[in-house]
């Protein structure tokens, strides 16, 4: 498939701060990610933890994109995350829908021993399989995992799942 509309998230969680770091360097110096015939956007998702550098505020933003969430009625004591979870899906979905980005990229960090390891949601998504194939590649001869985390009755409420091809990176 073409890809035209890609996003790099860092800081789904404020403490994670390497995507955090890439993000705003990359907002800053956008030329170093651009490239012909696609739109990247670098883009900091949850920007109130971020600024107290916590995981989140009310909830964890990377568990909110699901439908119900998504579609939820805003009201007073709505969680922050879910209202940025809306707003997220405005701008990079909707959703299942074919004006979704093609490809969110969310940079993660973890204290587990995973060292860089790239974490798919589908087995049977041609490009992100290809896509991780370039990476392993490209960053060799440094070890890259592939965590697949597949389950066939689930529907992911990830960040990332708002793209039309979700990859998450998780870096120690």
């Amino acid at each position: 498939p073409s890809v035209r509309k890609v996003a790099i998230f860092g800081g789904t969680h404020g403490n994670e701060l390497s995507g955090i770091y890439l993000v705003k360097h990359w907002q800053e110096h956008g030329a170093e990610i651009q490239r012909t015939g696609v739109e990247v956007k670098p883009f900091i998702c949850n920007p109130r933890a971020v600024k107290k550098c916590i995981r989140y505020i009310d909830c964890d933003l990377n568990r909110v994109f699901d439908l119900d969430s998504l579609g939820r009625t805003v009201a007073e004591d709505t969680p922050y995350e879910v209202r940025r979870a809306q707003e997220i899906n405005r701008i990079f979905g909707p959703k299942g829908s074919s004006d979704a980005f093609d490809l969110i990229f969310d940079l993660h960090n973890t204290t587990s021993n995973m060292g860089c390891t790239l974490i798919l949601e589908n087995s049977r998504d041609d490009f992100t399989i290809q896509m991780s194939h370039y990476i392993k590649n490209a960053l060799a001869p440094e070890p890259v995992p592939i965590l697949l985390i597949e389950h066939p009755t689930l529907k992911y409420a990830t960040t990332r799942s708002v793209a039309k091809h979700p990859i998450g990176k998780y870096e120690k």
